[in-house]
């Protein structure tokens, strides 16, 4: 089942009548970038969160690009249940921001845990290429690991890097506790 989408306008007119934001992506996106008053209900936890509805009131869900709650509409769907509508802003934060609305930003978070990853893996390929080049075949093994890590975190879910990265000392504080709204 899909849910019907909002612009961001529309959504901040929701808003301001009482609807519910919640935003479904995980806690170190949300600690970092959110929207004002918006509920954090990660999709990862969907199946534990308690979302206390008013039935008068309609659910408004977002992520970071529309992507996620878009996919996700039928889960999204059986939890709000019939009990009040609930609907998805086009295009997520990044709408919302493009739209000029406003958005609350906390800098000293560390970058979202994918974000690392992405930055980690893609420099431990493009280094192990040009070693490969420059100094020895050998480095060539470096981007052939990291693919086949990507490619196994793909397959099964886990991602060492990612277990890695959370233990970081950037990281520590954001994973301790998750901050909830």
């Amino acid at each position: 089942m899909s849910l019907p989408t909002l612009s961001p306008a529309e959504a901040k007119r929701l808003l301001d009548q009482g609807a519910l934001l919640v935003d479904i992506r995980e806690a170190d996106e949300h600690a970092r970038e959110n929207i004002p008053g918006a509920r954090l209900m990660p999709l990862s936890k969907l199946d534990e969160a308690d979302l206390a509805l008013h039935e008068d009131k309609p659910v408004i869900f977002h992520c970071k690009s529309g992507a996620r709650t878009q996919g996700n509409a039928a889960r999204l769907s059986a939890k709000v249940g019939s009990a009040c509508k609930a609907f998805i802003i086009e295009g997520g934060i990044d709408a919302w921001k493009k739209a000029g609305l406003p958005v609350a930003v906390d800098r000293r978070q560390p970058l979202e845990l994918q974000r690392q990853v992405q930055i980690g893996a893609g420099s431990m390929a493009l280094l192990g290429t040009l070693l490969g080049l420059l100094v020895s075949s050998w480095f060539f093994a470096v981007p052939a690991f990291v693919g086949a890590g990507l490619t196994m975190a793909g397959i099964t879910g886990y991602c060492g890097m990612a277990r890695i990265l959370k233990k970081a000392p950037w990281n520590r504080a954001a994973y301790a506790q998750p901050r909830t709204a």
